[in-house]
C-alpha cells in the first residue's frame, strides 16, 4: 500500500489505536479520536471519564516520543474488504499557540461531540515518518479497495 493511501484510509477511520511505550519499552495502547493533516495526526485529552488524570500516554511521550497509530476495517461478510493502516512517528504535547489551535479546530470539525464539549486537556501531535498498510483486495487500477 502506498503511503498516500495509508494516510487517506487512516483519515477515513472514525477511531484508531495510539500505541506508546515507556522508557523501558513497555507498550501502552489506547483508542483515540483524531484528525489527520498531511503527515501530522492530532488527538486530545477530552472530557470522557478517565481512571486517572496522570495518563500514561502523556508520560510515555515525554520519556519516549516514538509512537504509532493504527486503524483497521473489518467486514465479517466480505473479507475482500479487510484493511489496516499504521503511521509510525514521534509524538509530543503541543504548547499553546497556532498549531494547537489548528489541531483543536480540526478535531472539532471532525467530531460533533467535541463541538458540544471541546477537549480541555492536552493536545498531542504525532508526526508520521513512516506509513504502512495492507488491504485484502485490489481495484482494477492496481489500487486497494477502500
Amino acid at each position: 500500500m502506498q503511503p498516500w493511501e495509508a494516510r487517506e484510509r487512516l483519515a477515513s477511520a472514525r477511531s484508531a489505536h495510539l500505541a506508546t511505550a515507556d522508557a523501558a519499552g513497555r507498550p501502552h495502547i489506547v483508542v483515540v479520536c483524531f484528525a489527520v493533516d498531511r503527515d501530522e495526526v492530532y488527538t486530545a485529552i477530552d472530557a470522557k471519564p478517565k481512571t486517572t488524570t496522570r495518563l500514561r500516554r502523556l508520560e510515555n511521550l515525554r520519556v519516549n516520543p516514538r509512537a504509532s497509530i493504527l486503524a483497521d476495517h473489518y467486514d465479517d461478510l466480505d473479507w475482500s474488504r479487510l484493511w489496516w493502516v499504521r503511521g509510525d512517528g514521534a509524538g509530543h504535547e503541543l504548547p499553546p499557540g497556532a498549531e494547537r489551535d489548528r489541531a483543536l479546530a480540526l478535531l472539532l470539525d471532525r467530531y460533533g461531540q467535541y463541538r458540544a464539549t471541546p477537549p480541555a486537556g492536552p493536545v498531542l501531535a504525532l508526526h508520521i515518518d513512516r506509513w504502512s498498510g495492507w488491504s485484502a483486495a485490489e481495484r482494477p487500477d492496481g489500487l486497494s479497495v477502500p
